[in-house]
């Protein structure tokens, strides 16, 4: 009886030990405890319980308390909690406010040798711009700690006072024959009979110098005059003003966008004939029509323009654009653009091409168009051509340029002057009689670097009009050269002068250069003149 408690007693020692063994495997159980942190935020401190091993994140959950996307939280969201820490939530937001200002406009003063000494004249006046501008306040719990500006738009630019102010002319006046019209400051006036006599045409201070040309008989004034609007929509408007008398109001022409070409045909009146552009608003500010217009004038009328070159493409490069030169007869009129030269039939309204040119490639946001002049006696052309490289530069790239003569007669092509570069710019004489003929010169430019003639400045060279008897004549050679222009030769010789007359923009000034001699004279001192032209 005795044998049975003694098993159970055995059974229950196995039960137990396994039981100790099975609970030895088990992870030890750890009751979960509670921590006390502080929360200050939105002008409140509290004090919550979380569990142990809360983040921020849990700990503004628990207090109900949701932060804004700008908001500053310290500790970061992320960060594990320990009893008593304290955590800060800092509001954060941004306030746009938007408001216009006034732009002051500057005051310019202009110092003019072709007004009388102490005289002024307002040339353009003043006007305030407009911009608006928008502010970033930044607020920490509603306190401001920034204020600063992040967008700024100009509504309207500043236009600057300008007041022309005449100062005594320190050159001793010379005789000349004919007008010379210049452009100085964004004005347009002109000399007669001697340099001494100078009178403003046109004094609205905006004019861009693309198109400033006197008519054959020097009665009328062409140029081109800045637009008001935004260049991407309208880049100038053409404009006419006689040259005759007392001061008369300019004519507007009705044209507007001409970048390349806007001249007189002589023997043709008040016929004007002009090229015209798409503005844009990427590099160069255009795309070319390649187009030819005509448009008569008389005061207080203008024709309806007359369409002679529809718009095409203008061949390579030619959203770059063409121009164009009448013979001094008027009978023909010459084109030039970057691939080639030729003539233009008038009637049929079609190009004739005279001689292909191989087009320079730039690699920029421009195109070289090929210089042209004609000869006095309108049956050659002057040109600017691209020479081959001597060496393995593709032909497109090569940096040389000669002068050209074409005969119209015989499509004879001579080059005539090696390496003038690219800005040679030809320029002929009128006929002068030469024993029992009539002889005339041509004048062109010359750079000093020919290799570089993109950037090079240049010397005036005169020659007889086969390319004989060749002499550079401005500047002295140990000068700065001359920045690229078409010489202006004077209509008519002076007595007592071995040649003719060239007006030429040097460092901003007029001077007159004898084409025999080399003799130079400076006209005007104040620096401001662009253009030129002498009829």
């Amino acid at each position: 009886m005795t044998a049975r408690p003694t098993r159970i007693l055995s059974a229950f020692a196995i039960f137990l030990t396994l039981a100790l063994a099975l609970s030895g495997c088990r992870s030890p159980q750890i009751s979960q405890g509670e921590i006390s942190v502080s929360i200050t935020a939105d002008g409140q401190t509290q004090q919550i319980s979380i569990p142990a091993g809360s983040t921020v994140e849990d700990a503004l959950g628990a207090a109900e308390i949701t932060p804004g996307d700008l908001d500053r939280i310290d500790p970061p969201l992320y960060t594990l909690l320990s009893d008593g820490d304290e955590i800060r939530l800092i509001r954060v937001r941004e306030v746009f406010k938007t408001q216009e200002e006034v732009i002051p406009f500057e005051r310019q003063v202009v110092r003019n040798e072709s007004l009388p000494e102490g005289e002024t004249r307002l040339i353009q006046p003043g006007a305030n711009g407009l911009q608006e501008l928008t502010y970033r306040s930044v607020f920490e719990d509603d306190v401001e700690i920034s204020n600063s500006v992040v967008k700024t738009v100009i509504l309207r630019d500043p236009v600057p006072e300008i007041t022309m102010v005449g100062v005594q002319a320190i050159f001793a006046p010379i005789p000349i024959p004919g007008v010379l019209a210049y452009l100085s400051g964004g004005n347009a006036w002109i000399m007669e009979d001697s340099t001494a006599n100078r009178r403003p045409l046109v004094t609205s201070g905006d004019l861009d110098g693309r198109v400033f040309a006197l008519s054959p008989n020097a009665g009328w004034l062409l140029y081109s005059r800045k637009s008001g609007k935004d260049p991407s929509e309208e880049i100038n408007t053409l404009w006419v003003v006689s040259t005759i008398g007392k001061p008369k109001d300019p004519i507007s022409l009705k044209v507007s966008n001409v970048v390349h070409f806007a001249g007189w045909r002589p023997n043709g009146g008040t016929r004007i004939y002009y090229s015209t552009v798409e503005p844009r608003a990427t590099a160069p500010g255009w795309q070319a029509n390649n187009d030819l217009y005509q448009v008569t004038f008389s005061a207080g009328w203008t024709t309806k323009p007359k369409e002679i070159i529809e718009a095409n493409s203008g061949g390579v490069y030619g959203w770059w654009g063409m121009t164009y030169a009448w013979s001094p007869n008027g009978s023909r009129l010459a084109y030039a653009r970057p691939d080639g030269i030729g003539t233009v039939d008038i009637e049929e309204g079609v190009l004739r091409p005279l001689l292909e040119i191989t087009p320079l490639l730039t690699h920029s946001d421009w195109a070289w168009i090929p210089g042209l002049a004609w000869g006095a006696d309108s049956s050659t052309l002057y040109a600017v051509t691209h020479a081959p490289p001597p060496n393995l530069v593709s032909l497109e790239e090569s940096p040389y340029f000669d002068l050209s003569a074409l005969s119209i007669s015989n499509s004879a092509n001579v080059r005539i002057v090696p390496q003038t570069g690219m800005f040679a710019y030809p320029s002929s004489s009128p006929l002068r009689p030469s024993g029992k003929e009539r002889m005339y010169q041509v004048a062109y430019l010359q750079a000093i670097f020919p290799a570089q003639s993109e950037s090079s400045r240049y010397r005036l060279v005169v020659m007889d009009r086969d390319g004989s008897n060749r002499q550079v004549i401005f500047p002295p050679e140990d000068a700065q050269g001359l920045d690229p222009q078409t010489p202006a030769w004077s209509p008519e010789p002076i007595p007592g002068q071995s040649g003719d007359f060239l007006a030429m923009v040097y460092q901003g000034n007029l001077w007159l250069i004898d084409s025999g001699s080399g003799q130079a004279h400076q006209i005007t001192g104040d620096g401001l003149i662009t253009r030129i032209d002498w009829e």
